[in-house]
């Protein structure tokens, strides 16, 4: 997914559970912030590198595609942006190392989704954000694993659009290139996407970097033929997803906050998203590549209030110039609790069901922030 709905989306989805519109907008910066909170980042701010939530293109250009290079991506990419479905999944005739790749495809609503939620109850509004942020992209991802695979995540010729024409759909086959500074043309069905590289561990082939950018899309309908399945057509409606998305969030949300007990699985709360669905819809439906614009304007008129864009470095100088002992109780601070505590818990079920992917669980007790 994108800002539009990480931030925007997440806003309206936590003011519509009950938030007042300043903890909507700590919950929907922080949804946003794992997108941006890179070893990189955290080195500037002289913050734990091992908290990271996700890697910038050079410093995944920089790893080395070793073991120890694999697990830092497998942690990163399955704890904040590709939760796997089912860490136990079987496959016929497989090989224990398809089956460690195998059982980290990401799928929405398996069981790391409720210890994701389970793990923000009665914590920062940052650990609300961090999930609301996991829980949006089991939709997004669907079908793709944090880890680099080619037989995997790899697609190949047979990748078509369905684009909306009169009361139905025409299909038009995706043609892909290799210019990242070149923005998509959603007009001709001409996207970005990595390199293909003949190797099962390369970087490009980590999470849907060979579908590019346009798994993200809120309007992409597509079709295409992942080899794990057998090369059985895989059906993905983006715009039904993420409607799915935007109501188990407020589900979630209104969890959090204590109007439920328990978090259930595949459980959403369209009664009080039922009054705004054709406008939300609408948003999801328009074929562009930002919706920052029309998102920004529906929480605008939902809350009453000004919706500040997101900004990076807002909350930097804030936990740079706090002394050690008071890291903690900062903004970032917080985030980076959050961040550790999901990282730990993800790889440590990876790890404890037998699958040595993602190395051995963190350590966080005493964890200094």
């Amino acid at each position: 997914m994108q800002q539009d709905f990480h931030y925007y989306a997440t806003y309206a989805a936590a003011y519509l559970a009950g938030y007042s519109h300043e903890e909507c907008m700590d919950i929907c910066y922080s949804a946003e912030f794992v997108d941006h909170c890179s070893a990189t980042l955290l080195a500037k701010i002289e913050g734990p590198e091992d908290a990271a939530t996700t890697q910038l293109q050079l410093e995944l250009m920089d790893s080395p595609m070793d073991i120890l290079g694999i697990m830092e991506m497998t942690r990163i990419w399955s704890a904040f942006h590709f939760l796997p479905y089912d860490l136990y999944a079987e496959k016929k005739w497989a090989t224990k190392i398809y089956k460690n790749k195998y059982r980290l495809i990401c799928k929405p609503n398996g069981a790391l989704l409720a210890e994701t939620v389970n793990l923000a109850k009665g914590k920062s509004l940052q650990a609300v954000g961090l999930a609301m942020h996991v829980l949006a992209d089991t939709w997004a991802h669907s079908y793709f694993a944090g880890t680099p695979s080619q037989v995997i995540n790899n697609v190949n010729y047979y990748f078509y659009e369905l684009v909306p024409e009169g009361d139905g759909f025409i299909e038009r086959e995706i043609r892909f290139r290799h210019k990242k500074s070149t923005p998509d043309d959603i007009e001709n069905g001409l996207y970005s996407n990595t390199l293909h590289r003949g190797i099962e561990n390369s970087v490009m082939n980590l999470g849907h970097g060979r579908a590019g950018h346009f798994p993200d899309y809120s309007f992409a309908r597509y079709k295409y033929l992942p080899a794990w399945d057998n090369y059985k057509v895989v059906l993905k409606d983006n715009p039904k997803d993420y409607m799915k998305a935007f109501t188990q969030m407020v589900y979630a949300m209104k969890y959090l906050r204590g109007e439920y007990t328990s978090f259930e699985l595949d459980r959403y709360d369209t009664e009080a998203v039922e009054p705004y669905e054709s406008r939300i819809k609408e948003i999801l439906e328009k074929r562009q590549l930002d919706g920052c614009a029309d998102w920004k304007e529906f929480c605008q008129e939902l809350s009453g209030e000004t919706i500040e864009d997101f900004d990076l470095e807002k909350y930097q100088d804030e936990y740079l110039l706090a002394p050690k002992p008071q890291k903690g109780y900062a903004f970032l601070g917080k985030f980076i609790e959050a961040a550790y505590s999901q990282k730990h818990m993800v790889t440590d079920r990876i790890y404890k069901s037998g699958n040595r992917l993602a190395g051995i669980s963190l350590d966080i007790k005493g964890k200094k922030l």
